[in-house]
């Protein structure tokens, strides 16, 4: 086996370790788990008051997901650019998956009306999470050619999908039965929670172990610490974003975009819970059909993406996820039709995102890996705040789910329009890199 698909293999495990904070914690148990502490500890309007902030306890998780990608901004694009400098991106994507491991392996001690510590973890983990993949994703240009980003990224978020899947497979069992097993439905969650954090510790090894770090391309000025040097270049590439105007619109695509898709990943299992009064055995199936269909699905865009391209292959599946959004608001009434959407969502989950990724690969400069996907990592795995925000505060002063999730269909919108204006082949040779 050549040495660079040795990486590749071990690279794709850091999406099957990971995946299960996305599964289990983000977008299955933690939300409505933390809904249900909150409203232990509501008063009678069913008002939370946290930092003395009145809140509905129902938008308490989409706020936490908003100020959570708040404290991302400022702090992992900094992050990038010290990794850049540094010869050390591998321990640096350690360090932060073992951080965000270990918070979330102690969400097994979440109980009662403990919303307030709930969040401090969920914070601390969701953005040492995303530090870890920043550092990820930056492998990705290293260890394959541009011609092998396509596949190499479909076959990561599919390895991810699968894993996510296997994991939830297991919590399923345990959920389903633990009254045979001694256990109340919150102690199952609890443990769910904590044997992700243990799953996804366990699971980092192996990329840790395969991976190597490569000689950066540039050096902080002598004498000078990369703290400083971090924050110095990040403002320096901001300010020069302009000369990659391609790639600046792109991102700004996706930022936009898959904000909203983040959105319904982690508030999906909230509005079966809330609105269509599903019991948790029931979301809990639905998300692990969403996982194992996912894993199929990004390798058959992969083939859509060989056959019309991979930016036309992101946009059709934006209309898909456009028509979700509006099945959400007309259609889905009941759990049959959750499945059936989240049936649809799944075929276009993986691809979308893993197309995105190579797509923004081949359109960022060599040397600054890490420095720009700090910045696509605001909107990344588990990651927004701009479409949670909003669907806070539209079910904050609508009191309706469906409308809270009808407004999440501009951002698909939006960011169909953005897309359709990138030339990639353009934004490749902007980045110096070869035409696409």
């Amino acid at each position: 086996m050549n040495a660079r698909l040795k990486e590749q293999r071990g690279w794709y495990f850091y999406d099957w370790a990971n995946s299960t904070f996305s599964a289990t914690v983000v977008t299955l148990f933690l939300g409505p788990y933390l809904t249900e502490l909150a409203k232990a500890g509501a008063d009678g309007a069913g008002h939370i008051f946290p930092l003395g902030l009145e809140v509905d306890y129902r938008s308490y998780w989409s706020y936490l997901i908003a100020l959570s990608v708040m404290t991302q901004v400022g702090v992992l694009p900094v992050l990038g650019a010290i990794a850049d400098y540094s010869h050390k991106k591998k321990l640096l994507m350690g360090l932060f998956a073992y951080i965000g491991a270990g918070a979330t392996a102690a969400m097994y001690f979440l109980q009662g009306s403990g919303y307030l510590w709930g969040g401090f973890l969920f914070l601390l983990a969701n953005l040492a999470f995303g530090a870890s993949i920043v550092m990820y994703n930056s492998f990705l240009p290293e260890i394959s050619t541009l011609e092998e980003r396509d596949d190499v990224s479909s076959k990561g978020w599919g390895l991810g999908y699968l894993g996510g899947g296997i994991m939830l497979a297991l919590n399923l069992l345990m959920f389903q039965n633990a009254a045979a097993l001694g256990l109340t439905e919150a102690l199952a969650i609890r443990i769910s929670l904590g044997v992700a954090g243990l799953w996804w510790a366990g699971f980092t090894l192996i990329p840790l172990l395969t991976l190597r770090n490569r000689v950066p391309l540039r050096k902080p000025p002598a004498g000078e610490h990369l703290m400083g040097v971090g924050f110095r270049q990040i403002y320096k590439t901001v300010r020069e974003l302009p000369r990659f105007p391609q790639t600046l619109m792109f991102l700004l695509a996706y930022l936009i975009y898959n904000d909203a898709i983040q959105a319904v990943i982690t508030l999906s299992a909230q509005f079966g819970s809330e609105e269509l009064h599903m019991p948790m055995s029931e979301l809990t199936m639905a998300i692990l059909m969403i996982q194992f269909v996912a894993f199929a699905g990004a390798f058959a865009f992969n083939y859509i993406a060989k056959a019309i391209g991979s930016k036309r292959a992101v946009m059709l599946a934006l209309v898909v996820w456009t028509l979700v959004i509006l099945a959400m608001y007309f259609l889905i009434y009941d759990s049959k039709g959750f499945f059936i959407m989240g049936a649809v969502v799944a075929i276009v989950l993986g691809g979308s995102q893993a197309l995105s990724r190579s797509l923004y690969s081949v359109m960022i400069p060599k040397g600054q890996e890490a420095e720009f996907f700090s910045l696509y990592e605001i909107s990344d795995k588990g990651t927004s705040w701009l479409a949670p925000l909003m669907f806070g505060l539209a079910l904050q002063y609508t009191q309706s789910f469906r409308l809270a999730a009808l407004s999440l269909a501009i951002f698909f919108i939006v960011g169909f329009f953005l897309l359709a204006r990138v030339n990639v082949k353009k934004a490749t040779i902007e980045a110096g890199n070869e035409p696409a």
